[in-house]
């Protein structure tokens, strides 16, 4: 069994929904995943329900990329728990993308990627917005601001970030059961005041104000009063940022990497609940070229 192509990227967390006011930002996150081509068919299961890989095959024709000569397979390596609004879909479809281009020697630009991806996840049914700001954080690091009705993923894109330094801060996730049913736009129409406090504090360069602003609009939005208590209780614990990411369920909380009495009692307080999981990780920061004064 050879590897024809191969490509890796990581989740994030949601900064601002962009089902909210059509704008939208992801902060990526060390959750790391490998998509590989094979020749032949690997002996472990695809995990794939809602057809994704099928769709970055038919958008990356759509685009006029060609495919390998040979029949190929796929494989994936996640450590993203799915359906959790940690950006899983995002990082696959970028994943696959990046492992379609080493396998036929081609070379985009990662707009180019971006706007493969979105295509795909909307054909899957997996975003409804197109998660432009998700596969920016996949394939980059940090965040950007996008504009979710732009035309592409250039047009689209209005401000990015290194994001907060991964050396500053400890990221806790907490990991709930999957959502019942999926949302739709109209849930988050009479939650916008939250939204415009967390896209003003993206414009200021306040991300985890932001992070906490569109947290409360999105458990707002999905009357999720299990996930508003479990982001409150992070803050009477000592998190300095806290909110459900995504269309949720996980929930995505920040300290200070010095503050070990306050990661210790945050984890002590979450390994309270049976019904949770706990994942331990940090920023991945995007690496900018340095312009020379």
């Amino acid at each position: 069994m050879a590897v024809i192509g191969s490509g890796s990227a990581n989740g994030g967390c949601s900064l601002l929904h962009a089902a909210g006011l059509g704008y939208g930002a992801s902060l990526a996150l060390d959750l790391p995943v490998r998509v590989k081509l094979l020749d032949k068919e690997s002996k472990r299961e695809l995990d794939d329900p809602d057809g994704l890989l099928e769709q970055v095959v038919s958008s990356w024709k759509s685009a006029g990329h060609p495919l390998p000569e040979k029949e190929f397979f796929w494989t994936v390596k996640s450590k993203i728990p799915p359906r959790q609004g940690l950006k899983s879909s995002a990082a696959v479809s970028i994943a696959a993308i990046k492992a379609l281009c080493d396998a036929t020697e081609t070379e985009l630009e990662n707009a180019d990627i971006v706007d493969i991806s979105a295509a795909a996840q909307l054909a899957a049914g997996v975003s409804i917005t197109g998660s432009y700001d998700d596969s920016w954080a996949a394939l980059e690091g940090g965040w950007k601001l996008i504009d979710a009705n732009a035309e592409d993923a250039r047009s689209g894109l209005l401000l990015e970030s290194q994001g907060p330094s991964s050396e500053d801060w400890k990221v806790i996730l907490i990991i709930r059961g999957d959502r019942k049913e999926k949302p739709v736009l109209e849930d988050f129409t009479f939650h916008q005041q939250a939204f415009s406090q967390a896209l003003t504090a993206l414009q200021e360069g306040k991300e985890l104000v932001a992070l906490t602003w569109n947290g409360r609009g999105v458990v707002g939005a999905l009357n999720d009063t299990t996930g508003r208590r479990l982001a409150n209780d992070a803050f009477v614990n000592g998190a300095r940022a806290a909110g459900m990411s995504g269309s949720g369920p996980a929930i995505a909380i920040f300290l200070p990497a010095i503050s070990q009495p306050s990661i210790d009692r945050i984890l002590r307080w979450y390994n309270k609940f049976d019904d949770v999981e706990i994942i331990e990780t940090t920023v991945i920061n995007a690496e900018f070229e340095s312009v020379d004064e």
